[in-house]
């Protein structure tokens, strides 16, 4: 058995890194208490909230906390008709707050995401851990360093499985604390997960869209997997790195296996499709900016998979009005992006 950190006592970290280049996104549908725990680590950061569902309900963010909260009225107010490509009750609305961030980094975490312990029984700093992998280079091509655009965090205790895998193993737990971070080689594409995640913003930013989950739609909870398969892609021909590994936090509750077997099960069969896709996609030697290749993947997978689905092509056009509302909303980077700065 696995327990959750005790920070209780903590000071608040006097020297945070980044300070002033990071925000932390977190996507929510009740209070934030969970962040009293974080309190000595995340305090000194500003925060994103994107509230999802009901916008009428009042939303407790614990004191001394700077944050900016966002709901379904506001993205409708900020993006217009463009807020057709936010999904709606699915943790994929996240993909917002990195839009509206104008910091260097982003960190997103889940709300049922806690402190976890080191092997010593020390409270792993996840933040601080993952703004080191972000600053050293990774290693995609064995030898040669390139920079890193996305560090990919891992979880103790509730493993963060498909439906059909919880139902199988519902008592499972993860006990094993692997002291590693790795640089996912170029080619090999990785299984994303949005609940302990931290990026570049500049160099990948335009590409971490969770797509279409959720409500109105006929697949949820593969929101982080399909933005982990499109930022692999685009990393690969960007020449930018990955990591995985370091830092663990402790996920503190399982969801229904039951709903999600609902929400997933179209997708465990369109998988078997749409990774042999993504393992193939090539994108041209023209496409030099993210904006760029994010638009040619949208293409292919307006040519490939809607063949599977009427759904992936209405995945297709939501992922370029996300790009457009993202240029939108951050005009100096979409024209350095597409040479006019």
């Amino acid at each position: 058995m696995v327990d959750p950190a005790n920070t209780v006592g903590l000071p608040v970290n006097p020297t945070p890194l980044l300070k002033d280049e990071l925000d932390i996104v977190i996507p929510t549908i009740r209070n934030l208490d969970f962040l009293e725990m974080w309190r000595p680590f995340l305090q000194p950061y500003h925060l994103i909230i994107v509230q999802d569902g009901d916008p009428t309900k009042k939303i407790h963010v614990p004191e001394g906390y700077d944050y900016e909260l966002y709901n379904r009225n506001d993205i409708n107010r900020i993006l217009g008709p463009k807020a057709s490509c936010i999904s709606f009750k699915d943790s994929a609305c996240r993909c917002f707050g990195y839009m509206m961030s104008k910091k260097k980094y982003i960190f997103t975490i889940d709300d049922d995401c806690f402190v976890a312990k080191d092997p010593s029984g020390k409270a792993v700093n996840a933040l601080e851990q993952h703004i080191k992998n972000l600053l050293c280079p990774s290693t995609p091509f064995l030898r040669e360093g390139v920079t890193t655009a996305v560090s990919h965090g891992l979880w103790l205790n509730i493993p963060d499985y498909d439906a059909p895998t919880q139902l199988v193993k519902p008592k499972e737990r993860n006990t094993r604390y692997v002291d590693a971070v790795m640089t996912i080689p170029k080619g090999t594409l990785f299984p994303m997960c949005g609940m302990n995640l931290a990026f570049d913003r500049d160099l990948i930013g335009p590409a971490m869209y969770f797509g279409l989950m959720g409500d109105g739609q006929p697949i949820g909870r593969y929101d982080d997997m399909w933005a982990g398969w499109c930022i692999k892609v685009i990393c690969d021909h960007l020449g930018l790195g990955v990591k995985t590994g370091l830092p663990y936090i402790y996920h503190s509750k399982a969801s229904n296996p039951f709903v999600n077997l609902k929400k997933e099960y179209k997708g465990i069969f369109w998988q078997e499709e749409i990774i042999p896709f993504f393992q193939n996609a090539k994108l041209s030697k023209e496409a030099t900016t993210v904006q760029q290749c994010y638009i040619e993947l949208s293409k292919m997978v307006k040519e490939k998979l809607s063949s599977l689905d009427p759904y992936f092509d209405k995945l297709a056009d939501a992922m370029v009005t996300w790009i457009e509302a993202w240029d939108e909303l951050n005009p100096t980077a979409a024209a350095a992006a597409n040479g006019k700065a």
